[in-house]
C-alpha cells in the first residue's frame, strides 16, 4: 500500500472500498481478523462472497503459513459481517503503514465494530495452551506507531482516546457470549512486539513485571487504527504456547499452528454466540 504522491492513503483506502462493494452488495457493520489459525469462521458465513486480498486494490498479502488471505462478506445468523481470513505483520517486512491498511478499508466500507482474535503466548501462569483470553488492554512494545507523521482528518482526529481501546461493554457481551457457551473466558493484557523471533526468558520476566498477561506480534497496530477511525473493539487471544522461560522447553511456529486448530472450534463457538449479541447492541 506505499503511498503515492498522487493518491493519498485515504484516496487508496475510498478506492478499495469501492472495489469490494463492486464484487458483494453486502453492507456490514461488524468485521472479524482471524490471526494465525483461527480462520475456521469464516467457512460458516451463508451466500458469502470471497475476495483474495491480492485483487483488492493496495491490500497486502500476508506470507506466513496459517493466514489464508482472504476477504470474506457473507451472513451469519442473519448479521452481513466482513471476514478477514488472515493479516499481515511487521515481521514479514510491510511497514506500520501496510499494516493498519485494511483496518482503514474497513472503516470506509462503514464497519463500526472490530473483532480482532491472535494467537498469543502465554506470560501468566495460570493460562494455558488451549485458552481462549479477552483482551483488556495492551502494551505497544513495537518501537512504533503507525500514525506517526502527518495526520489525514478524513480518517480521524490527531489525538484520540485509548483509555477504553478494547471496549467494555464489548467485553461484557462477550463474556455473556462465553457463558451462554459454557467457555471460561479470562481477561489479560496483551504485550505487542515486532518479532519474527519468539521472546527471551528475560524479556518475558520483564514483561511480567510490566503488567502483561500475553505476548504476541499482532493486533496492537490495527487497534489503534481503529479507535482513530472511531470504531470499537474486541480483542481475543488463542492461547497457543507458553512464554519462553515459563516452562523448560523450545517453542515453534508449527506448535503454535497445531494449538491454533485446535482452539480453532472454541473460537468459533463463541463467535457464533458473540455476532448476533452485537447485532443486537
Amino acid at each position: 500500500m506505499p503511498e503515492s504522491e498522487a493518491e493519498s492513503a485515504f484516496d487508496q483506502a475510498e478506492r478499495a472500498a469501492a472495489a469490494i462493494r463492486e464484487r458483494c452488495p453486502l453492507r456490514p457493520k461488524i468485521a472479524i481478523v482471524l490471526g494465525t489459525g483461527l480462520g475456521g469462521f469464516a467457512d460458516r458465513l451463508a451466500d458469502q462472497v470471497a475476495i483474495p486480498y491480492i485483487e483488492i486494490p493496495h491490500f497486502p498479502r500476508p506470507t506466513v503459513e496459517g493466514h489464508a488471505g482472504r476477504l470474506v462478506l457473507g451472513n451469519f445468523a442473519g448479521t452481513p459481517l466482513a471476514v478477514m481470513q488472515g493479516r499481515v505483520h511487521a515481521y514479514e517486512g510491510y511497514t506500520p503503514q501496510h499494516v493498519i491498511y485494511p483496518a482503514q478499508v474497513l472503516a470506509r466500507l462503514g464497519i463500526r465494530t472490530l473483532v480482532v482474535t491472535n494467537a498469543a503466548g502465554a506470560i501468566r501462569t495460570d493460562l494455558a495452551p488451549g485458552h481462549l483470553v479477552l483482551i483488556s488492554d495492551h502494551i505497544n512494545f513495537t518501537g512504533t506507531h503507525p500514525l506517526a507523521g502527518p495526520n489525514d482528518p478524513r480518517f480521524g482526529e490527531r489525538f484520540f482516546d485509548m483509555s477504553d481501546a478494547y471496549s467494555r461493554r464489548l467485553r461484557l457481551l462477550a463474556q455473556r457470549a462465553a457463558t451462554a457457551e459454557g467457555i471460561t473466558l479470562p481477561e489479560g493484557v496483551y504485550l505487542g512486539l515486532t518479532g519474527p523471533s519468539f521472546e527471551t526468558p528475560a524479556e518475558i520476566r520483564a514483561f511480567r513485571t510490566l503488567g502483561a498477561d500475553l505476548v504476541g506480534m499482532s493486533t496492537i497496530h490495527e487497534v489503534m487504527a481503529a479507535r482513530h477511525l472511531g470504531m470499537e473493539v474486541l480483542g481475543l487471544s488463542s492461547v497457543t504456547n507458553m512464554a519462553a522461560g515459563v516452562l523448560d522447553e523450545a517453542i515453534d511456529h508449527a506448535s503454535v499452528l497445531e494449538i491454533g486448530a485446535r482452539v480453532q472450534h472454541k473460537l468459533t463457538r463463541l463467535l457464533a454466540a458473540l455476532v448476533p449479541l452485537l447485532a443486537e447492541h
